[in-house]
């Protein structure tokens, strides 16, 4: 069966012919005429071929965390593309990667307004040499611009966004939460950014003034008080009727008219109102490397990493926003506009990879269809990185494709490494489905339980004499002797 990735429902049986890195054929299946083949990937009862998905928002953190992990775990788990937002990081092997010398989603990485050119801070500030700048961007290999940091001017933001569009790239903005008073979302919109990121700036955009109910103890860079806040204005907007009308439907027309495009990041914040939920999942212990683990723990010089006096009324605050967030995307959505999709992992507890699926099932909360969310993730996303040959499993398009165990359609957890459980209707025995079989990248069939293999050795290494720490000693199971036996084994 294949599944299109344009939102349509599944097709088949269906034979998928791939030559080198492209899909040459998609027809009905017929076993009497399948073609000579390097490698032959059969089908049978319950596996699908759908598009691989695109993660245009992912962080790779310091270099403790390997790239081969990072890189390992999103392509079992199903993305054959990511945006890095630390482009840093892969700057010397892009190339590798584009020539497939390295085992890696291609890369779509984020800069910032100025970078891969010689412009002063000064001359980035000139807003008539916007065109320039961006031009020398463009040239120089950047698709995708972040400008964030010029959302305190909004005649610079403006001129940086449509001069980067015009030049043939994409913006990006998270709207900091210090600069919502100056540029909110239907600002950004209206000013020419291509995409909102994250859930910044949408509330603010419908508050009855101009700025939020801060707290007098407010400070942006304590991030405790800031992560606390960001909810809590969503609450503020949505128990006032007039407002919560403005942001679902004044808002969300004026997001549409200007065509900006909706990423939501919803895998990586949902810590907030579950915190030991998020803590004990059960993956971190075969598969959240140890740098990653320590870098969660509770830690106010660690970014995102402020879940400390975080209580359930904290919690309760980002439930509340995240329903009222999820009924403005079904409204955006249902209105015409455009979601992608990104994690925006690894942070708050939210291991890369296991991210992805998490981040499709917190879309679909919104009350969209699943192969709209599917959508998202594959055409969507493909059609904002102006790829026009990725994302839909058709003649003509490469073959950045994901065969699975089950029908992502009908339950998101099919794509998970370790699958899911289902019953034996017959003998009513529960069994594991095998999660994806295959990520196939730009032609080339990975062996994704290889994949994990690895994955669990790097962690296993990592995690070699790591102590206790706040977060788990509490659980530590102590060693029981037999009743009988001293310390050294001996019966007394």
């Amino acid at each position: 069966m294949v599944l299109p990735g344009h939102g349509g429902p599944g097709q088949g049986p269906m034979d998928v012919l791939v030559t080198g890195n492209v899909i040459e054929s998609v027809r009905p299946h017929d076993p009497d005429s399948i073609p000579a083949a390097d490698r032959v990937i059969e089908g049978g009862e319950g596996i699908y071929v759908t598009p691989g998905l695109m993660n245009l928002h992912l962080h790779f953190r310091g270099e403790e965390l390997p790239l081969d992990y990072i890189f390992y775990l999103q392509l079992a788990t199903g993305v054959t593309s990511v945006g890095p937002a630390e482009e840093g990081r892969v700057r010397d092997i892009m190339e590798a990667v584009r020539d497939n010398e390295i085992l890696a989603p291609r890369l779509f990485p984020l800069y910032n307004w100025g970078s891969e050119t010689e412009y002063t801070p000064e001359q980035l500030q000139d807003t008539t040499l916007a065109p320039e700048i961006a031009r020398a961007m463009i040239a120089n290999g950047v698709r995708q611009v972040y400008i964030n940091n010029l959302t305190w001017n909004p005649d610079l933001f403006g001129a940086a966004a449509r001069a980067i569009e015009a030049a043939g790239g994409v913006t990006a903005v998270h709207i900091q939460p210090s600069n919502t008073s100056v540029v909110n979302a239907m600002d950004a919109a209206r000013l020419g950014v291509s995409m909102i990121v994250h859930h910044y700036g949408y509330a603010e955009s419908a508050l009855p003034r101009g700025v939020q109910d801060f707290p007098a103890n407010y400070r942006y860079q304590d991030e405790n008080i800031r992560f606390r806040e960001a909810a809590r204005v969503w609450h503020e907007v949505g128990t006032n009727p007039d407002s919560r009308h403005f942001l679902l439907n004044t808002l969300v027309d004026s997001l549409v008219h200007y065509g900006v495009v909706m990423q939501p990041n919803r895998a990586t914040y949902e810590a907030n109102r579950n915190i030991m939920a998020a803590q004990g999942l059960p993956w971190h212990e075969k598969y959240t490397h140890q740098a990653l683990w320590e870098w969660h723990l509770p830690n106010p010089d660690n970014h995102a990493s402020f879940q400390y006096d975080w209580t359930s009324t904290d919690e309760f605050y980002w439930t509340y926003m995240y329903d009222l967030w999820a009924k403005m995307i079904f409204e955006f959505n249902k209105r015409g506009g455009t979601v992608v999709y990104g994690t925006d992992d690894n942070y708050q507890w939210s291991t890369g990879g296991f991210g992805n699926i998490r981040e499709l099932q917190l879309v679909l909360e919104s009350g969209m269809h699943p192969l709209e969310v599917l959508k998202t993730a594959q055409l969507n996303s493909a059609q904002f990185m102006m790829e026009p040959n990725l994302g839909m499993v058709q003649p003509g398009y490469v073959a950045d494709l994901l065969v699975v165990d089950g029908n992502p359609a009908w339950d998101f957890k099919t794509l998970y490494p370790f699958g899911t459980i289902r019953m034996d209707p017959e003998t009513k025995e529960m069994y594991r489905t095998q999660g994806i079989l295959h990520t196939i990248k730009d032609g080339i069939v990975v062996e994704n339980d290889r994949l994990m293999d690895e994955v669990e050795r790097i962690v296993a290494e990592s995690k070699l004499n790591a102590p206790p720490d706040v977060v788990t000693e509490p659980f530590q199971v102590p060693v029981r002797r037999p009743a009988g036996q001293d310390g050294s084994g001996n019966h007394r």
